[in-house]
């Protein structure tokens, strides 16, 4: 099975155009194997089959990196290193695989779940992330400000934006990865939140529709 999810997340990051080095692989498997261990105990997934978490949990966040990037490069001029903030993340998802897949991005995870706050933690640990950490907050409680905010399968936008707001720098963007293009919660956003673009995501392996709606403060 080991060998299967190898060759899996190689053709996967291949097939997204994305450089990767065998120890961000090895990073990423052991990551797996991880939430696999701890979700005996704390049920940190509901999805508990590893080819099914390969391309649910995994490349589904992987696929959410080359956007990023065109993203951070243009906002232009950040302070170094950039900042992010994955909002009620669980397990790690996306956070975890952009502070594997980007060491020079600072990624802070929030969650108001102690134990997934800890699992956090330990995964930033056992993986030697220094670039990683996991905090047991409520959001809008949070007084640092972060260049990216992201959330996955997390809240409506308008309850994701409202509750992050403080957290935001006033450069920075929202990244909230969706499945079918939210054009519902779109239409509720309130005039002070702009969506600037939606990005579809092709994810290799998984037959779902996926988006990235991308938001920003309206000066």
């Amino acid at each position: 099975m080991a060998h299967a999810l190898d060759t899996g997340l190689r053709q996967g990051l291949v097939e997204l155009g994305l450089p990767h080095s065998d120890a961000q692989v090895q990073q990423l498997l052991d990551y797996l194997d991880l939430i696999q261990k701890w979700t005996k105990v704390y049920n940190l997934t509901a999805v508990r089959d590893p080819a099914e978490m390969l391309t649910h949990h995994l490349l589904d966040s992987v696929a959410a990196i080359s956007p990023l990037d065109r993203q951070l490069q243009a906002l232009g001029s950040l302070s170094m290193p950039v900042r992010l903030l994955d909002v009620g993340s669980g397990a790690g998802l996306p956070g975890i695989v952009i502070a594997i897949c980007r060491p020079d991005v600072v990624v802070h995870c929030v969650d108001t779940v102690a134990k997934k706050a800890a699992f956090i933690q330990q995964v930033a640990v056992s993986l030697r992330l220094p670039n990683l950490r996991g905090l047991h907050a409520r959001v809008e409680s949070l007084t640092e400000s972060y260049d990216v905010v992201s959330s996955r399968a997390f809240a409506s936008l308008v309850d994701f934006t409202n509750w992050s707001g403080a957290a935001l720098a006033g450069h920075g963007v929202w990244m909230a990865m969706k499945g079918k293009h939210p054009e519902d919660e779109i239409a509720t956003l309130p005039s002070s939140v702009e969506v600037f673009h939606v990005e579809q995501l092709v994810v290799p392996g998984l037959d779902a529709e996926r988006c990235i709606v991308w938001m920003r403060k309206k000066v």
